[in-house]
Parts: C-alpha cells; structure tokens; sequence
C-alpha cells in the first residue's frame, strides 16, 4: 500500500535491486574555526524550509492521532514474524552510535533519547553495553524499567536489549540489565573471519565455535528468550565456517542472527548474496529471524542494508543520523524512507511499524544531546534535504511539488514555513512565542518558557527579527542540556591588542553557591576557559572548538561546540576491541556573544564529565581485557 503523502506513487516496479543515486547541493555558512576543531557543519534553515520538532521535555504531549496509512505491525514472537513482508528496526544509536568520538551520552538523555525512540516505534532498542562502566549498566537498568514496561493502547512496547561479548560476566551483567523489560533481549557476539581469529582471538574456528554455542545456552539459562546472536565482521568470513557456526548457535537457543558488516567492506549485491546464502545453507534459518548490521566505510550501508532486507532479512540494525563508530552505521530515516517509498514497488511488499512524523524530532534530540551536528545534505533530515535554490527546480516547485520531491516534508515532521505569517520581534509577547514553539512542537513547561521567553527578548532586543532557527537555538541551549553541576552566572572579558586578554567568570554550584574567578590567557576564550578550570578545580583537555552561525548576519546568533578528556579516570570498556579508551564529553551552547556561547558550551561538556564521574567506580584503568568464556 503506497502512501499518498509520497511523491509519484506510481513508479514503476522492478524486480531487480533498487540503484541510489543523490545530487548534492551545499551552501557555506558563516563559520569561526580555531585549531585544533576539524571541520563541523551546522544546520542552516531557509525560509522555505524551516524545522519543525517535538519533543517531550516536561509532562508528555498528546500523542499525535492514529497514522491513517501505517500497516498492523505483527505480534511480537522473538524467533518469527507472522507477517513475511515486516521488517523490524533495531535501533542501535544509545549503544553503537554513542561509541562515535564525543558522542558520550548522559544517564538522562539516554532516558530521553530511549523515550522518543518508543515515540517513533522502533521494534527493539539497545539500550547499551552494560559490562563497559556502572553508569551504561544503571542506564539500560533504568531504560528496561521505565520505558521498557511503557505499553501502549496497541499493545506495543519496545524490545529492551543489552550488548554482551560471549563470555559469562558480560552476558550476566547485561541480563541483570535488561531482566526488568517486559521484552527483553541478550545480544551477544564473537568474531568470525580469519584476521580477526587470528590477531585478535587467538582461537581456532572449533574454540569459538564451543564459545559461541555455550554462550547462548548460558543466555537462555538465565531465562531470557530472546537471544541475538553476531559473527563479528561476518562479510569477510568463510561461508561453510558461517553455515556451521549460525547452526550451533540455532541449536543452542538463538532466537535472532545479526549478520554484520562490521568494517562496510561489502558492496549491496555481495550482501544481499550473503544473506541468501545463509538463509539456504544454514541449518535451522527457517526458526529465527535474520538480522543485517551495515557500517558505512565506503558509504554503503543504506544500500547493503536494504539489499540484505530484499534478499530476505527480517530485522535491520540502524541509528538515528548514522552515528556510529567510524564512518557510521545506516540510517534509520534513510532505511525506513526508503522502504516507505520503494518498499511496495521494488522490495516487495516490505514495510516497517515506524511513525515516521517523529523522524525530525528525534534526530534533533540526538543532534542535540551528542553534539554532532548532521552535514546540511544529509539524506531526509538535512538542512538542504526540501531547499530548493536552482530557478529550474524553484519553478518545478512552484508548479507542482512532485517535480523535485520524491517525499512530503510533512511525513517526517517536517513543516516549510509559518503559515499564519507571524513575524517574531521586541514586541512579541509571551502567548506568540508559546504558540510558535507549539508550531514547532516544543512543549514546555511555564517555567521553561519563562527561561525562553526572557532569552527570546534578550536576543529580540538586538535582532530585527527573530527567525525560527533563532528559537531552536535557544530552546536546545536552554532545555538540551545534561544537569547543572556548576551553571554560568555572569562573565566579563577585557581583551585586545595591548595587552593579555583577562576574564572574570561567576559560576553557581549544585547548591546554588555562587564562585568568582579571574584568569588571564592569550584571547577572550582561552582566559574564560581557564578561569572556570580555576572554579571547577577538574582538570581537563580541550580536544575541539568550533562555532556557527545559525542565521546570516553580523547579528546571528553563534552556536559553540566543544570537545574534552578528562585524567585517566574516565574510562569506560569498548564493545568492539575488549579494551579501556578514555571517554570524550561534548558541550554546546548558543548567544549573541561568542564568548559566552563558548563559555556555556565548555561547562556543559564540564557537567557530562562530571555527572559521569559520580556514576563510576573508583578503579586504576586496565589496558587489556581479553574476551574469554
């Protein structure tokens, strides 16, 4: 059933693979760089597209009505679907996309980013790697507790599921994590291929083979039904080795295999051939469902993993914007647009139980609270994704929508412009600024939009006219915050070329006492820097700086990012290698002054690091866990 929201619905069908094909647009915006930053972009919103979100930031909104054209989604069995044509989203962002460098995740945006993947409808959630730090572990506790038992009118309730490497001590711990979900799952993983079984393991194929299927029964043992299986980079192992180990593990109570392109090496019509012949050749396929987890290294993973779904994959393994490690994962809008649009006409009949008005919103809320900002051309959710700036394609537009969009903006969330043409200014009040922010689905409580209303005139005050990327700024510099350990008061700068620059910083604690500092350093940041360092007495480094402007203008509104290590107590376990790395905290903030955009953003990165301090033990770091049984 194709939806009549999306452009040309009469496409004609293929029985062969769908090819991608995008053309690519970019526009610069005005941007501050200082070393040692790599490039960021920033989203910049035109007038004729400007973003709408929603999020849940105090007492939930009322649920948007019932989606006229989604299908039923199928009862959830873990080993089957009832529906052949059902594709289950797997949502990996708050495990695998948080291992992106300076993607560190706080116990409560993991709560919220969680609660707007229910919104969307993913099918299963990981929720984390609960062996990797105390705070992961409390984090998909709390996950499986809340909104793992959230059931809707519908019956649906999200799968909670927990990451573990095949040894004993990480599948209990993820268990203990996830046993309080009414539908909880172990996923569980051991490498496959000759390189990895050589440098890393260490182990012959009959060694993992024996580990592989006594940790799946250990799984079952605990009494979880729902177990996951990986082959570790299975799109550069042995086919017969593939066959014989997926086997054992089908035997030993493996409910899901994820067949995972763990280094993107595979083109769409190798892994879609992977996953055929696992489905012919492995022994006991037809009693689980096939799972697809594609990295993006050569930027091929929507393309292999869709591939994999038409080869006869029922699960699909994606994060919100890609994150991930490396170059990324698939895309969840990407897969699940996709489908939407090609899934009658060339996937044959594939569709997924995603709501996908919530697709904007939720990748706002991970933008936000990871702090990695999404490239303007990015597929679906991109600030150029509906802009049209070519005459040819403005006259199209103009003529018939359909001429140059293949999907209506407002089935992602996504709405062009403010229809009832208020302009926001100094004189704006209260009540219009509530009923813009409700346009663009925030829905704040009165003492939040108290905290906005006062921001909006402060900027109001300076700026002609206050654009709708303008308010996003400041809600997400006012609400996407992690909690205030210590909150910026006041901050005043002297700085020029007769002297060093000098900063005076009021910070406010947890308690509300307020601490003075001044600092002298070689410009106005670096002194502001160094004086909250002075205040927070927590020493850390500066890894990235970077700064955008979210409107043209010298009166733009400037929004910082910044990137920073702690000592060597902030360590947390990699999934992937078994070893200690050194966690990395984001920041953002937003102003009219750079400086204290700047400032904002570092004590916001300051806050995550120090929330995560007090949620960890105290331990010397260990270089080298090995896997073992």
């Amino acid at each position: 059933m194709a939806s009549s929201l999306l452009r040309n619905p009469t496409l004609s069908s293929s029985p062969s693979l769908p090819t991608f094909s995008s053309t690519i647009t970019t526009t610069t915006p005005l941007s501050f760089r200082f070393p040692p930053s790599p490039h960021h972009h920033h989203h910049r919103r035109s007038s004729s597209a400007s973003l709408r979100l929603s999020c849940s930031i105090s007492d939930p909104p009322p649920p948007l009505p019932p989606h006229p054209l989604r299908r039923r989604r199928p009862d959830y069995i873990p080993n089957r679907i009832s529906d052949p044509n059902y594709v289950r989203i797997f949502d990996t962002t708050l495990r695998d996309g948080e291992q992106s460098p300076g993607a560190t995740l706080t116990s409560k945006e993991k709560l919220d980013i969680a609660r707007q993947l229910a919104k969307l409808g993913v099918d299963i959630i990981e929720a984390g790697f609960p062996a990797a730090s105390k705070d992961d572990f409390e984090a998909v506790k709390t996950i499986s507790e809340t909104v793992g038992n959230a059931v809707d009118e519908n019956g649906y309730v999200p799968v909670i599921c927990g990451l573990s490497r095949c040894n004993k001590k990480d599948i209990q711990t993820a268990w203990e994590a996830v046993r309080y979900a009414k539908r909880p799952r172990i996923h569980t993983f051991i490498a496959t291929s000759d390189i990895h079984l050589e440098y890393k393991l260490k182990k012959s194929k009959q060694e993992v083979i024996e580990i592989a299927r006594s940790m799946v029964r250990f799984a079952r043992s605990l009494g979880c039904d729902d177990v996951e299986f990986s082959p570790e980079d299975a799109g550069r192992s042995e086919r017969e080795f593939l066959y014989e180990i997926l086997g054992e593990v089908i035997k030993a109570g493996a409910t899901t295999l994820n067949i995972p392109d763990t280094v993107g090496i595979t083109l769409p019509s190798e892994f879609g051939q992977l996953i055929a012949d696992l489905k012919a050749n492995t022994p006991g396929i037809e009693n689980v469902v096939i799972s697809t987890h594609c990295q993006n290294d050569l930027g091929l993973s929507t393309a292999n993993t869709l591939s994999g779904a038409h080869a006869g994959a029922r699960q699909v393994e994606v994060t919100i914007n890609g994150i991930g490690e490396r170059a990324g994962n698939a895309s969840l809008e990407e897969v699940v647009m996709a489908i939407k649009c090609r899934g009658d006409h060339v996937l044959g009949g594939l569709f997924t139980g995603i709501d996908t008005r919530h697709i904007v919103m939720t990748s706002k809320m991970v933008e936000d609270y990871t702090g990695m900002q999404t490239q303007p051309h990015k597929a679906i959710v991109g600030a150029n994704a509906f802009a049209h700036e070519s005459g040819i394609h403005q006259d199209g537009m103009l003529k018939h929508k359909g001429t140059y969009e293949i999907i209506c903006p407002e089935e992602i969330g996504l709405e062009r412009s403010n229809d009832a043409g208020i302009v926001l200014g100094k004189l704006s009040g209260r009540h219009a600024l509530k009923d813009r922010l409700t346009e663009l689905g925030y829905v704040l409580d009165d003492e939040q939009l108290s905290t906005i209303f006062w921001r909006f005139k402060s900027v109001a005050e300076q700026k002609k006219r206050v654009t709708d990327a303008d308010i996003i700024a400041l809600v997400s510099d006012e609400v996407f915050q992690p909690e205030a350990v210590w909150k910026l008061l006041d901050i005043q700068i002297t700085c020029g070329t007769l002297g060093l620059s000098t900063a005076t910083v009021k910070l406010a604690d947890a308690d509300g006492k307020e601490h003075c500092a001044c600092s002298m350093g070689t410009g106005p940041v670096d002194s502001a820097y160094k004086a909250v360092d002075l205040i927070v007495k927590e020493p850390a480094t500066l890894l990235e700086y970077s700064m955008n402007a979210v409107t043209e203008g010298i009166d733009a509104i400037a929004t910082t990012r910044v990137l920073v290590r702690g000592n060597n107590t902030y360590t947390s376990t990699n999934a992937i290698t078994g070893e200690e790395v050194l966690r990395t905290f984001s920041g953002t903030g937003a102003g009219m002054d750079i400086v204290v955009s700047s400032v904002k953003a570092y004590v916001g990165a300051l806050n995550k690091m120090l929330d995560f301090k007090e949620k960890s033990p105290k331990k010397v770091p260990s270089r080298n866990i090995k896997v073992t049984a």
